[in-house]
């Protein structure tokens, strides 16, 4: 399995690595693991406005840290990763006055390891930045400042990482533009919201499953109809229609597996209403049962997703997927 770190926060503490010299790898437990290095966390947007011509800056958490190619290049040395994401500046999109002149600044004269495509929303430069990346010696290619908006890729190469984009329907859409790889921070956002994941990604479904999975979802939407005139706050407005909030009261007393037929810890041995219960009472227990449910159901839908590409039947998924999206 590809794992993913943050530079920004390995940054401000890699005179530790540095006279471990074995890597980061060996120092977290996980030398065997194929470790890759992002620049940022797409959890927390970066602050625009701190890239100049000699340096790109990254957060953490004391804060901005301005990083220059040798100290950059210094500090990868201390990692040790089998990846890492070059510097880059990613914040060019159509709705800045100066878009065209950052885009054109944003793309890479030099890159290693892991090319990053630039230009923003500008589709020309996006292809210049692929052109001269792909004369790079890299071992893949990382789409940048999407913003988790993939309707404008367009680029097609050999290995791709995207960031910014983790919701199941924006996951399959570019799949379908040939990107390869993607972060997994959907399932840590949804379990920070006190939500589940729930959505459907089995497209060859048993029949009584299904049966049962449409009796929750007409109940589910029975509830909607009744609170619609209800307040909505921030939570509801960030939600997703792929998952539920199990704050919400009428959970208080149902005593269903999160996921009917789910294998992990929390749905094997608790309920809804357990999983309500501790967030309404703030336990920490609550973040730690979805973050397992979260991510099991999360990495299953991939799976689902190369099944279905084995297959040839990731159209199929897709309409699945689009029947659930809102």
């Amino acid at each position: 399995m590809l794992h993913i770190f943050l530079f920004s926060y390995r940054a401000e503490h890699h005179e530790v690595l540095a006279e471990y010299k074995e890597g980061v790898g060996k120092f977290i437990g996980m030398p065997e693991s194929l470790l890759y290095c992002s620049l940022h966390d797409p959890v927390s947007p970066c602050p625009a406005g701190y890239v100049t011509n000699k340096s790109v800056s990254v957060w953490g958490v004391g804060g901005r840290v301005e990083m220059t190619a040798s100290k950059f290049m210094a500090i990868q040395q201390a990692l040790q990763p089998d990846w890492f994401q070059c510097l880059s500046d990613g914040e060019a999109t159509c709705d800045e006055a100066t878009s065209i002149k950052r885009a054109r600044k944003s793309v890479l004269q030099k890159s290693s390891i892991i090319g990053v495509i630039e230009g923003g929303d500008v589709t020309e430069e996006r292809l210049r930045s692929a052109r001269e990346t792909a004369k790079r010696p890299v071992g893949g290619f990382l789409l940048d400042g999407f913003q988790g908006n993939p309707a404008t890729l367009e680029t097609r190469l050999h290995l791709l990482l995207i960031c910014g984009v983790s919701r199941p329907d924006e996951v399959l859409e570019c799949i379908e533009r040939g990107v390869d790889l993607f972060e997994s921070f959907f399932p840590y956002q949804v379990t920070e919201r006190g939500c589940a994941l729930t959505f459907s990604f089995d497209y060859q479904p048993n029949p009584e499953e299904t049966l049962l999975q449409q009796d929750g979802t007409q109940e589910e939407i029975k509830y909607v109809d009744q609170t619609k005139k209800s307040k909505t706050t921030s939570c509801d407005r960030e939600m997703t229609s792929f998952e539920i909030n199990l704050k919400e009261k009428k959970y208080q007393e149902d005593f269903s597996p999160l996921v009917r037929g789910c294998s992990c810890y929390c749905c094997k041995n608790h309920t809804r209403a357990y999983v309500h219960h501790l967030l309404v009472t703030n336990e920490l227990l609550a973040g730690v049962l979805l973050m397992m449910h979260n991510f099991e159901h999360y990495f299953g839908f991939f799976h689902s997703i190369r099944e279905a590409l084995k297959s040839d039947r990731l159209a199929q998924l897709k309409e699945l997927i689009r029947q659930q999206a809102s």
